[in-house]
């Protein structure tokens, strides 16, 4: 009966996911009695067995904002294919003024990535993988640009399937 409690002291649950905050804005409104300030907290939460979400939470104070970033990535989490420990395929992909460029790599490489993408492809369990970024150095764009590469992501049987597809096609005409 004592051993199924769980005490104060004793962190034995693991977390289901791995939550990093990675930007905090201070963002300040002119109003009429003054300044009103108040945080942008943007959060990165995967499962690191494929699962990622991104969230940009905004309150007057930052443990707020981080809980809102919080539960809007746990809510907007998506799927990534992936082979092994890499990605099934390139992706080169352009959002607003970022172009981002992710490429499976063989195992042993590690993540060869930038701050912001580095963050979202370890959320997302992906281990080995190199990536350039190319147009901004925006962290809040970067990210948001590094879900939708990933979201554009094939698994590699759907991707075989679309190649043989296209054979028959071209057999045809």
């Amino acid at each position: 009966m004592f051993r199924d409690r769980k005490f104060p002291g004793n962190n034995q649950e693991e977390k289901e996911f791995e939550e990093k905050v990675v930007q905090v804005n201070r963002v300040s409104k002119k109003t009429k009695g003054g300044n009103r300030i108040s945080f942008s907290v943007l959060t990165v939460v995967g499962d690191k067995k494929g699962r990622v979400g991104v969230g940009l939470g905004k309150a007057p104070d930052v443990v707020s904002g981080i809980k809102k970033g919080m539960k809007q990535a746990k809510g907007k989490m998506i799927e990534v294919p992936m082979r092994g420990t890499t990605i099934p395929h390139e992706v080169r992909i352009k959002r607003g003024a970022v172009k981002i460029l992710l490429k499976p790599a063989p195992p042993g490489t590690g993540v060869k990535a930038g701050g912001s993408v580095r963050v979202v492809v370890e959320a997302a369990g992906i281990k080995d993988i190199v990536s350039k970024i190319l147009g901004s150095n925006n962290k809040i764009n970067n990210v948001y640009a590094t879900l939708e590469a990933l979201q554009q992501l094939k698994s590699p049987k759907g991707k075989e399937k679309l190649v043989l597809r296209d054979r028959r096609e071209l057999k045809n005409v």
